[in-house]
């Protein structure tokens, strides 16, 4: 059994409307203290979404960090007083257009567990129909359509790299070709 490490405070650096930037001190018992600083979130749904044409419908959007586009599925922050449904909704609104009239909950996965304490929830969307709501100031989207091959020759060309997509898609494959016979 590994040791487990002994919250002694926790301070918060920094806030937004996203996430809470966090310093924790530490102690693991006999051996040492210390500092850790991490992101605090309420956590985060992905959506993959499916069309009747049996495609999965992505996004293309510019990402800061990286300075460039990312081929994704459809995600963000859980919002305050939203459950994971309520919000996996939500997000495929703003980023597709759509709206799910099946949303099957395919699991959940920890993306960056030395950073973040985020869980992300995976929702797999289908029965699409058009239901737009108006995306965030700083986001744009560019749909995208990829039969099942289509995305995985992607994700083989190194082109599909964004890991919360590969992660969800790990999760989910087997229900979604189950989904699919």
């Amino acid at each position: 059994m590994l040791t487990k490490w002994k919250k002694i405070s926790e301070e918060t650096i920094y806030r937004n409307n996203h996430w809470t930037y966090k310093l924790d001190k530490f102690e693991i018992p006999d051996r040492q203290s210390g500092e850790y600083h991490y992101v605090h979130t309420k956590g985060s749904t992905l959506i993959i979404p499916i069309l009747p044409s049996q495609k999965l419908l992505l996004v293309n959007q510019f990402r800061y960090l990286i300075e460039r586009e990312s081929v994704e599925f459809p995600c963000g922050v859980l919002e305050a007083g939203l459950s994971p449904e309520s919000n996996a909704q939500k997000e495929l609104r703003e980023e597709t257009g759509y709206e799910a009239e099946n949303l099957i909950y395919a699991g959940k996965f920890i993306p960056y567990s030395g950073v973040s304490d985020e869980v992300c929830h995976v929702f797999i969307a289908t029965e699409l129909a058009e239901n737009p709501l108006t995306p965030d100031e700083t986001e744009e989207f560019e749909l995208l359509e990829f039969s099942i091959q289509e995305f995985e020759n992607q994700i083989d060309e190194n082109l599909i790299d964004d890991g919360m997509t590969l992660a969800a898609w790990m999760i989910s494959k087997k229900k979604i070709l189950s989904l699919l016979r």
